[in-house]
């Protein structure tokens, strides 16, 4: 039957935010960072069913870009991520777990943090969920470019799998050829960098404001 199904059109893909009704809802997990919830959800005609997730406050992730000698950088950083048990070359991000605080300035925060910058110019790239049917994690990524450094006076101290983390600059084409190839696995990393190289590809036209509403999110709606 999927060979007859309806087409649609791109201009008519957007995800509705249409919240089903909660009947039960309990933490079932308290954890270091995060709890898991379990709710007990109303589907109408589908019945009801238990579904467990992971509360999340959300994140935001960093495109640093720069030039040099006309052509684009992108900063990554490489850190040790322990339940994948890899050291994954990602962006600078952060969870966005300061109360009331705006999107963007949490991500110059990040920025600062982890990759000593800061950005004259900051666009919205993307918004996307991280893993929709388990955590409700819901992820801005930026673009920052017009970037200095932080004085050295002012700099945060990485601890943790931030120690020593190595930085660095490449180019974006190579980022791209990355990414296509398989080497690259972290979903912001991905997700940043083929969203950077085809809204180059447009002149940056499908950037959007800094402050653009984020009705994804729960707390920015």
């Amino acid at each position: 039957m999927s060979l007859d199904a309806q087409v649609v059109r791109g201009a008519d893909l957007a995800d509705r935010l249409e919240r089903r009704p909660v009947r039960e809802s309990a933490v079932v997990f308290e954890g270091l960072v995060w709890d898991v919830r379990r709710d007990t959800v109303d589907l109408g005609e589908a019945g009801e069913v238990r579904r467990e997730y992971v509360e999340h406050p959300g994140a935001v992730v960093v495109v640093a870009l720069r030039q040099v000698a006309g052509r684009d950088q992108v900063l990554l950083i490489q850190q040790y991520r322990h339940p994948v048990g890899a050291l994954e070359w990602e962006l600078p991000a952060g969870l966005l777990d300061v109360s009331g605080e705006q999107p963007w300035l949490g991500a110059a925060r990040e920025l600062a943090e982890e990759a000593d910058l800061r950005a004259g110019r900051w666009d919205v790239l993307i918004d996307f969920y991280g893993s929709p049917g388990g955590i409700s994690e819901a992820l801005r990524i930026f673009l920052a470019r017009d970037l200095v450094d932080v004085d050295h006076d002012q700099r945060f101290v990485r601890e943790g799998e931030e120690h020593a983390m190595m930085v660095g600059w490449v180019d974006l084409d190579e980022a791209y050829e990355a990414v296509v190839a398989g080497q690259l696995h972290n979903p912001g990393a991905v997700i940043g960098i083929l969203t950077t190289y085809g809204a180059r590809a447009r002149g940056w036209a499908t950037l959007r404001a800094h402050d653009a509403a984020w009705p994804q999110h729960p707390a920015y709606r």
